[in-house]
C-alpha cells in the first residue's frame, strides 16, 4: 500500500533526525572518514541534508569544518592531484568547494533567522579554502546583497559584510605594500625582471580589484541608506551604517599613512643617492624605501592606484558632512518613531565618535 505524504514526511524526517544523531556522535563518522570507509565528499552531502530540518545545529558545523580540513590536507599532497578523487585540478576543486559551502550557509540561514552558526561557518571557509584573496572577497560582497536586502533584521547576514569589507581594506593595504616593494626589487635587479613578471602581473591583477575600494565602501553606506528609507525603524541597519562609517574612517587613516610612508622616501631619496654608503648603511637605506619609490621612479613607476591614494584623503572629509545631511533628512521625513530614535542615537555617536 502506497505511503501518504504525510508519513513520507515523518519518514524523510526522522531520516533527517538520525543524520544529525551521527554528527552528534561524530568520533565514529571521523573514523569511517580516516579508514576511507567514507568519501568525505559524501559525508558533506549528509551534512547538507541534515542542515535542511537543522540549520542552526552546532555539531553540525563543527563536524563539517573537519571533513573540510580533510579535503584541504588531501588537496595539498601532490600526489592526490592525478587521483582526480574530486574530478577536477585542486585549485578548480578548491573552488567547488567554496562555492558548495557558500550554498549550503546561505540555505541554512535563510531556514534560521540570526544563524550565527551558518554565518561564521562561512566566514571559516573564507579563510581556509577561499585565503581571503580580493576576487573571493568582492564576489562574497555582490552575492549577499540581495540576502541582507531580504533579511533587513538579521544582523549576522551584516555583520558578514562588515567582516568582507574589513578584510578588503587590510587586504588592499598589503598588497600595495608588496606592490611596492616588488617594483623596487625590480629596478634595483633589472635581471629579475622578467622572471618576475608573472607575478607582477598577479599583483597588478590584485591592485586594479582593490582600485575601487572606497568606493565599495560608499555603496555599502549608499545601500544602507536605500534599506534605512524603504524599511524604516529596523535598528540593524543602523548598527550595519555605525560600523560601515567606522570602517571607511579607518580606511581614510590608512591611506594617508601609506602615502606618508611614500612621500618620506621620495624626499629622502636624493640625499641617499648623492652620499657614499657603507654596507650596512646601504642595507638600512633599502629597509627605508621597503615602502616607497625613488625620485626617479616616482615619475614613472607610480601606478594609477598609487595616484588614487593620494586623492582619496580630499574625498573622506565630506564623509562626516553627508552623514550628518543623511540624519537630518531622515528626521525631517520619517513618521515612524523608532526610526526617529535610531537617527538621533546614530547623531549622538557620530558626534561621540568624531569628537574622540
Amino acid at each position: 500500500m502506497a505511503e501518504s505524504p504525510e508519513e513520507v514526511a515523518v519518514l524523510v524526517q526522522r531520516v533527517v533526525k538520525d543524520i544529525r544523531n551521527a554528527f552528534q556522535r561524530n568520533p565514529h563518522m571521523k573514523e569511517l572518514i580516516l579508514s576511507g570507509t567514507l568519501n568525505p565528499l559524501k559525508d558533506l552531502h549528509l551534512g547538507k541534508l541534515a542542515l535542511t530540518k537543522f540549520p542552526k545545529s552546532p555539531e553540525t558545523w563543527i563536524h563539517r569544518r573537519w571533513v573540510l580540513q580533510q579535503l584541504i590536507q588531501e588537496n595539498s599532497l601532490p600526489s592526490h592531484a592525478t587521483k582526480g578523487n574530486l574530478g577536477a585540478a585542486p585549485v578548480e576543486r578548491m573552488h567547488r568547494l567554496v562555492q558548495e559551502e557558500m550554498n549550503v550557509c546561505s540555505e541554512a540561514a535563510g531556514r534560521y533567522p540570526s544563524n550565527y552558526n551558518a554565518w561564521s561557518h562561512r566566514i571559516w571557509v573564507l579563510q581556509h579554502l577561499g585565503k581571503l584573496t580580493v576576487k573571493v572577497l568582492l564576489d562574497e560582497l555582490s552575492s549577499t546583497k540581495y540576502w541582507v536586502s531580504m533579511h533587513v533584521s538579521d544582523h549576522s547576514g551584516f555583520h558578514y559584510r562588515q567582516f568582507l569589507l574589513k578584510s578588503l581594506i587590510g587586504r588592499t593595504v598589503t598588497d600595495n605594500n608588496v606592490l611596492v616593494q616588488n617594483q623596487m626589487v625590480s629596478e634595483q635587479n633589472p635581471s629579475l625582471q622578467k622572471e618576475e613578471e608573472g607575478a607582477g602581473a598577479e599583483a597588478a591583477c590584485a591592485e586594479e580589484q582593490s582600485v575601487d575600494l572606497p568606493r565599495h565602501v560608499e555603496e555599502e553606506l549608499e545601500l544602507c541608506a536605500e534599506l534605512i528609507d524603504t524599511y524604516p525603524g529596523h535598528e540593524t541597519l543602523w548598527c550595519h551604517r555605525r560600523r560601515v562609517f567606522y570602517l571607511q574612517h579607518q580606511l581614510s587613516n590608512k591611506i594617508p599613512l601609506l602615502n606618508a610612508v611614500v612621500s618620506s622616501v621620495d624626499s629622502s631619496d636624493e640625499t641617499l643617492n648623492n652620499s657614499h654608503h657603507s654596507p650596512a648603511t646601504s642595507h638600512m637605506a633599502q629597509a627605508m624605501d621597503v615602502d616607497g619609490l625613488n625620485e626617479s621612479s616616482s615619475k614613472q613607476g607610480y601606478t594609477q592606484e598609487t595616484k588614487r591614494l593620494k586623492r582619496a584623503p580630499m574625498q573622506d572629509s565630506l564623509g562626516p558632512e553627508m552623514e550628518y545631511r543623511f540624519i537630518d533628512k531622515v528626521l525631517s521625513t520619517c513618521r515612524d518613531a523608532d526610526q526617529a530614535r535610531f537617527a538621533t542615537a546614530y547623531r549622538k555617536w557620530l558626534v561621540t565618535f568624531l569628537g574622540q
